[in-house]
């Protein structure tokens, strides 16, 4: 399986590792490492996280306050969302058909 990121999750993705970094030298490569390791989780055991809906299921990562909102296909597994918990987390809904 593959996994891929829609453009809005990529940006979301970047703006998250931006932050952390202005807020603390590294800490935004930190908050990368949690999400690669959330994303192995999911890739390792896909239905397992939280079902948001019939087609979207959220793994929360351990250390901050995200969770990676996605879509299981046929041979690939579609991020939707890298969302701040914190934040109108109901935000990605229009982003899914």
């Amino acid at each position: 399986m593959i996994v891929t990121f829609l453009e809005e999750a990529k940006y979301e993705l970047d703006d998250a590792i931006d932050y952390y970094n202005f807020e603390s030298p590294g800490l935004g490569e930190q908050f990368l490492q949690e999400i690669l390791n959330a994303l192995d989780r999911i890739l390792n055991y896909p239905k397992v996280w939280h079902p948001l809906s019939e087609n979207t299921r959220r793994c929360q990562t351990r250390r901050f306050p995200y969770g990676i909102i996605y879509s299981i296909l046929e041979n690939e597994i579609l991020i939707i969302s890298v969302s701040n918990l914190h934040r109108e987390p109901t935000h990605w809904k229009d982003r899914v058909k």
